[in-house]
């Protein structure tokens, strides 16, 4: 049977990490289709550059998804703003590249607090609107929540409990008439991925990948996926086509993985480079993972600003 459209118009979509990339352009996307978007984040002069370009039926809020009461506060003042929350999108995320027994103990843990119960914060604060509202839940997850590979621990472990999470909590309000979706995307040509492709120790692996792997995909791809995801209040949407495929087969795609790497004449090199060197640069920023960037314009007069020990970006 098809499935009703799920008309965004007059609704209102929140979404975290949404000052730039996947978040931003989202935003950008639904907002054109007639909704309402809250603009949630750490970098302010984005958000606010963001809002003003899209006018009243948008808003921004600074908040940390490792701070669930930042987050509430987010989700109140668009509650406040439009009244309800129909849609949301747990979008922040960052990626360090790194071998577990020698990357930062403190990138490994940012990335859970970010990745995963950044999700987990971001799902509790909006589920009364959700549930109230008959509305829709969208977790980003990756490929890499079905495809572990080495120097992405603590990214892969991340999403790999998006995944399970999601599945959860998607029966879990199964009987509300609420909906719940995960979303799993590839190489997407985001800050997040320049910043590990700009990663010494990434050549050696994609090398091995196919091409049409290997090379990230156009950011509108992603768009496209959530948009009809959110359309259609999908369980699950995907970019760009082959991961479809990947998810079907994990169970033999995760050993033939395994296999090529174990045997790649360029991984032994490739963990070398992922160890820590504070004199070579590679163009990753210390805290977030993004790629670095110039300066984004500056703030209006009276907005916050950010606390630069509590950055969070968006995947």
């Amino acid at each position: 049977m098809l499935r009703s459209r799920y008309d965004v118009a007059g609704r209102t979509v929140f979404i975290t990490g949404a000052a730039r990339g996947i978040g931003a352009e989202t935003a950008r996307r639904l907002h054109a289709a007639g909704a309402n978007v809250a603009l949630v984040g750490l970098e302010p002069e984005r958000l606010a550059e963001l809002s003003d370009r899209l006018g009243p039926r948008a808003a921004w809020f600074q908040a940390d998804v490792t701070d669930y009461d930042a987050v509430r506060r987010a989700v109140d003042g668009t509650i406040a703003r439009f009244g309800k929350v129909d849609v949301a999108i747990a979008n922040a995320g960052i990626q360090f590249m790194g071998r577990m027994a020698t990357m930062p103990r403190e990138h490994f843990e940012r990335t859970l607090e970010v990745n995963l119960f950044g999700t987990w914060r971001t799902d509790r604060a909006v589920l009364d609107e959700i549930v109230r509202n008959r509305g829709y839940l969208l977790n980003i997850a990756s490929l890499s929540a079905a495809s572990h590979t080495p120097l992405m621990g603590a990214y892969t472990a991340s999403k790999a409990g998006v995944e399970a999470m999601t599945d959860c909590l998607r029966v879990e309000l199964a009987h509300t008439g609420a909906r719940v979706g995960c979303a799993y995307f590839g190489f997407i040509d985001t800050d997040l991925v320049k910043a590990s492709f700009a990663h010494p120790s990434t050549a050696g692996l994609t090398s091995t990948l196919p091409k049409f792997i290997a090379r990230p995909a156009p950011l509108p791809l992603a768009i496209d996926a959530i948009e009809r995801g959110v359309a259609r209040r999908s369980a699950r949407i995907w970019a760009p086509r082959y991961v479809g495929g990947a998810l079907a087969l994990r169970g033999i795609v995760q050993p033939l993985t395994e296999f090529q790497l174990r045997h790649s004449k360029g991984l032994p090199a490739s963990l070398r480079l992922a160890d820590p060197d504070p004199s070579r640069p590679d163009g990753q920023d210390a805290l977030m993972g993004v790629s670095v960037a110039p300066p984004a314009p500056t703030a209006p007069a009276g907005a916050p600003q950010p606390d630069p020990g509590r950055l969070t970006r968006q995947t």
